[in-house]
């Protein structure tokens, strides 16, 4: 009797149309049984935003002529995750990818990043995830020089599996020549946005704001996923959703809190 092959749950925060999942869709058909739940508009920078005042809707979908079965949901990525486990598949996904992300999701953007939430809400459900972002947030960004890497990471993670409660976020770096040097397992970088509100009126006299900052790395080490991109490497940088600092646990147990 042949195996079954895996069940692969695609989802991402562009939406289900984006150019970089219809990628991922096709990638992913030739490694198992694909089924795709995403957003149906884009919800960047969702974070890990749950729907819980207001109703979500499901819609099945047919984009493309591939083999895949697909969705599509009001909800946000991380709602995706949750409406493919609870009540769509019938079935645990044996991995779960997001993507391809226009855009970098490295170092401190992967709080911010729906794409990256979609794929740790899986892990928080008990499924393999990975998080894929390409660092060009052009629409018709060039995907092809990525495509072997998605395959091999997906495949090895397949084989091998990740340790309980562990994600792989997966950046690309957008090389002008589209040749990637290869590959840095590596740490995220230490880095943040310095934000500015551009304050603005509109035509009635009404004042409103657009977010605005720049990127600020203060990290020179050269094994965090911001030097592997610079230097034209995939970064691959193993997160997890337990978020305690174990490390100063003791420390504060020394100040002698008591409530």
């Amino acid at each position: 009797m042949m195996p079954e092959r895996p069940l692969i749950l695609v989802t991402n925060d562009d939406g289900i149309t984006a150019p970089g999942i219809r990628t991922l869709i096709r990638l992913m058909n030739a490694i198992g049984e694909v089924v795709v739940v995403a957003p149906d508009s884009p919800q960047s920078g969702m974070g890990h935003a749950i729907t819980v005042n207001t109703t979500l809707q499901v819609k099945k979908e047919r984009v493309d002529d591939g083999p895949q079965l697909e969705y599509s949901t009001s909800g946000t990525p991380a709602d995706c995750v949750k409406l493919a486990k609870h009540e769509i598949l019938d079935r645990i996904p044996d991995l779960c990818v997001s993507g391809i992300n226009h855009g970098s999701n490295s170092s401190i953007n992967v709080i911010y990043s729906g794409t990256m939430s979609a794929a740790i809400e899986a892990g928080i459900e008990g499924i393999p995830a990975i998080g894929f972002s390409l660092c060009d947030y052009n629409w018709d960004a060039d995907f092809e020089p990525v495509e072997e890497y998605v395959t091999s990471i997906v495949t090895q993670v397949l084989d091998k599996g990740l340790p309980k409660g562990v994600i792989l976020n997966v950046n690309f770096p957008d090389m002008p020549d589209g040749q990637i040097r290869g590959l840095k397992i590596c740490r995220q970088a230490r880095a943040n946005w310095v934000e500015e509100f551009d304050k603005r009126r509109n035509p009635q006299g009404k004042e409103y704001y657009w977010l605005t900052g720049k990127f600020v790395t203060e990290d020179d080490g050269s094994d965090s996923d911001e030097w592997a991109l610079r230097n034209g490497y995939a970064s691959v940088v193993p997160i997890t959703f337990d978020l305690t600092a174990h490390e100063h646990i003791q420390e504060l147990k020394s100040w002698g809190i008591h409530g």
